[in-house]
């Protein structure tokens, strides 16, 4: 065996050795055994211009809706915690992480938040602040309408630093009630930038393995280029191959710990919605399928049992599987988008070269986001069910919506 091979090999004991401690007690720290139900939301909350918080200022209701369902025991949020129309400022970041954490009106139960493109990656652009950047500084000054407001540097990177600042100042903890999970930041590697990704978790509770990666959605994973100049700098390039070099060994540790520890099924949160063209071409999400469905494809074809993603950032509801041709898709009534028209197998397809996938063991939901009403999705896990796959139900998992009233 080549020393290579065997060093990965031990690595990947270690991680697991970590994973121990992250899976064992911390899971029944989590939740119980016998998971009641998980709230998932995402693209919230939003806003139509900079000054608009009608639903910044709706969100403690929002949340003492899921604080009042007793069957929920845990809280996902998808990405997204403003929306492109607004600025990434420091305030504004920490004024939805008290919403969330405020000791009296904050979760109840413990948060797992993944980081979406609105807050770091797409802070460079103008409706979010950005286009004015000077790489001199560390503060821009920004006039809208004759008022000159002081915000955070555009730059993505520092963005992204300044989310993880806040929302991840403790390593493997959750947020809302502070529970332990495992940080990619805490994981022995020979990549030492990989604990640089400190928002990338996992943990396992009622027999699914949960993992988050940060996959920013609308910009075919961060290629929008930056302040919208000829080509692009070597600062963003670094930060994509970075990145996704992180991400992927994340995706190769979680299926390692799910064979390992004898998972019955995979959950993988992220924010993209790496089918969505976004009346763009098809090379729009090209980068998506490279990086990301190809392995994601490969690793739950090989793993064989059920395999759940769920994702926010196109903002209309949607239960399909993507990973088979022709498969049912079920969305919101009344949307005027029609995503399920646009087959997303076949969008995938266009993009060369394409790999036949066949995975009936996947599925994938899309949260509602971004509107008024609020919305989350209850999703409840049975270890001991396995559905071949309905609108509402898929392995383990069954799902329903729930539309609080405005």
């Amino acid at each position: 065996m080549n020393n290579r091979i065997s060093k990965n090999l031990l690595l990947g004991v270690g991680m697991l050795a970590t994973a121990a401690t992250a899976f064992e007690a911390p899971a029944s720290d989590i939740m119980p055994l016998n998971v009641k139900s998980i709230a998932v939301f995402g693209d919230s909350p939003y806003g139509l211009n900079p000054t608009d918080n009608l639903q910044v200022l709706a969100t403690p209701a929002f949340i003492d809706s899921i604080n009042a369902d007793t069957d929920v025991s845990l809280v996902l949020h998808v990405g997204d915690i403003h929306s492109g129309k607004s600025y990434c400022t420091e305030d504004y970041d920490r004024t939805v992480f008290g919403l969330w954490n405020d000791p009296v009106k904050g979760f109840f139960d413990p948060l797992v938040y993944t980081p979406g493109d609105n807050e770091w990656t797409d802070c460079h652009k103008t409706g979010e602040g950005g286009g004015k950047y000077n790489a001199g500084t560390a503060l821009i000054d920004y006039t809208d309408t004759g008022t000159q407001v002081e915000y955070a540097n555009g730059d993505p990177i520092a963005n992204l630093d300044l989310v993880r600042s806040i929302f991840f100042a403790k390593p493997g903890h959750t947020l809302g009630d502070s529970k332990r999970v495992l940080s990619q930041a805490q994981v022995p590697t020979i990549h030492a930038s990989d604990r640089n990704y400190v928002e990338n978790v996992m943990w396992m509770q009622s027999r699914v393995l949960f993992v988050t990666l940060n996959i920013p959605g609308g910009s075919n994973n961060d290629n929008d280029i930056w302040y919208g100049t000829p080509t692009i700098s070597q600062a963003q390039t670094n930060e994509t191959v970075e990145r996704t070099a992180a991400d992927q060994r994340w995706i190769d540790y979680a299926f390692l710990a799910a064979k390992v520890l004898g998972a019955k099924a995979v959950v993988i949160q992220e924010q993209a919605d790496m089918w969505d063209l976004d009346g763009k071409p098809s090379t729009h999400i090209a980068e998506y399928k490279k990086s990301f469905i190809d392995k994601i494809a490969v690793k739950t074809k090989a793993f064989g049992k059920p395999v759940l993603l769920i994702n926010g950032d196109s903002h209309i509801y949607r239960s399909d599987n993507p990973l088979v041709l022709n498969a049912a898709c079920v969305i919101e009534s009344g949307s005027l988008d029609k995503p399920c028209t646009d087959d997303a197998y076949t969008i995938q397809s266009t993009n060369l070269p394409f790999n036949a996938y066949n995975v009936p063991n996947f599925h994938r939901l899309v949260v509602h986001g971004s509107t008024l009403p609020f919305e989350w999705l209850k999703l409840s896990i049975n270890p001991n069910a396995n559905s071949p796959g309905t609108a509402n139900a898929f392995g383990p998992f069954s799902w329903e919506r729930k539309i609080q009233p405005l």
